[in-house]
């Protein structure tokens, strides 16, 4: 059984703290059986305290850690996690240094701080909550922070925005380990959906339009319905009754990035969810996703992540019916070779 272990540090945040369990936890095999067992540590084994109102008593310390195969650290705002100068405490290094490698390291909103402070994430894509993005950058400069996405997988090192993200996150990794059709009866447990459309920019504090500004969204929703189609960009932006200028601009503003982007990502993910959930042809899929060809759409899904089609269906294919929005799936960073 697939052992994850959470780190609680001082100052934890419990909301945070509780998602990798309840996730992981309710994720059964096809006969009812577990696939993961869920345990939470703490660097001496001894209580630690939320953010909230109460502390949290575990009954594992640090030898907790050198038993995972998964390593989850939730966000925590205590003092000593990490030094100012993002060096990790002397405690906290000494607990961390008994992870056996090629454990699958994780981290949910600002628990990135520690897997940065390790130099895990030297180099290489990784996110965190947009509100500290800016921080998280300028100590971190050798990090690729990338502050718009829900969760970035970079194949044995995954990183969250906050909150919610780690929802997100966790169901990602159960969906990369076991497929779509385990990873959607846990999220129907937890009453979640399985993936979430965009990523935390549309979260992001940005001023608040005049009551008379327009907005994009009926557009949005509009070319989702139209994905077969080829939607050029004065197309959208008549059908929002803008200029194409005024349009791109007020795009950007609420969806954090430009039209031409989104609509990419908006095909990647219905093709996505075509290969999983149908038994269509991917040239069919290709054309429905209105990428036209076979060959766009593996050159899309490939630099989205980082797969083929065929690699895509043979790992993902579910008999399951569609969600009813069949567009949502998240924000996915392709994981390394």
């Amino acid at each position: 059984m697939h052992r994850v272990v959470v780190l609680a540090l001082d100052g934890v945040i419990p909301f945070e703290l509780s998602i990798p369990s309840r996730v992981f936890g309710i994720a059964e095999g096809p006969d009812g059986e577990p696939l993961y067992e869920v345990i939470t540590c703490t660097v001496d084994g001894r209580p630690v305290r939320t953010t909230a109102d109460f502390s949290v008593a575990v009954e594992h310390g640090a030898e907790a850690l050198a038993t995972a195969d998964t390593l989850i650290i939730p966000a925590a705002y205590g003092a000593g996690m990490i030094h100012e100068l993002g060096r990790l405490t002397d405690p906290l290094r000494a607990a961390l240094a008994t992870v056996r490698p090629g454990t699958r390291m994780v981290s949910i909103c600002v628990g990135s701080y520690v897997l940065a402070a390790m130099g895990l994430l030297d180099g290489r894509p990784a996110t965190t909550h947009w509100g500290h993005a800016e921080h998280f950058q300028r100590l971190f400069p050798r990090v690729r922070v990338d502050p718009d996405v829900l969760f970035v997988d970079d194949g044995d090192v995954l990183t969250s925005a906050g909150a919610a993200a780690g929802v997100d996150l966790c169901l990602h990794l159960v969906r990369r380990d076991h497929g779509s059709e385990v990873t959607n009866k846990v999220a129907r447990g937890c009453v979640v959906p399985p993936w979430r459309e965009g990523g935390q920019a549309q979260y992001i504090e940005r001023p608040v339009p005049a009551p008379s500004t327009a907005s994009t969204a009926p557009t949005r929703a509009w070319a989702l319905e139209r994905l077969h189609e080829s939607l050029p960009l004065p197309e959208l932006a008549a059908h929002a009754r803008m200029s194409v200028r005024t349009f791109i601009r007020r795009f950007r503003e609420e969806v954090g990035m430009p039209p031409g982007q989104w609509l990419i990502r908006q095909r990647v993910d219905r093709a996505r969810h075509l290969l999983e959930a149908s038994d269509l042809p991917v040239d069919l899929i290709a054309h429905q996703t209105g990428f036209g060809t076979t060959s766009s759409l593996r050159h899309h899904l490939h630099a989205a992540i980082g797969v083929s089609p065929m690699a895509y269906r043979r790992t993902f294919h579910t008999h399951e019916s569609p969600p009813e929005h069949a567009a949502e799936l998240p924000q996915v960073r392709p994981g390394r070779p």
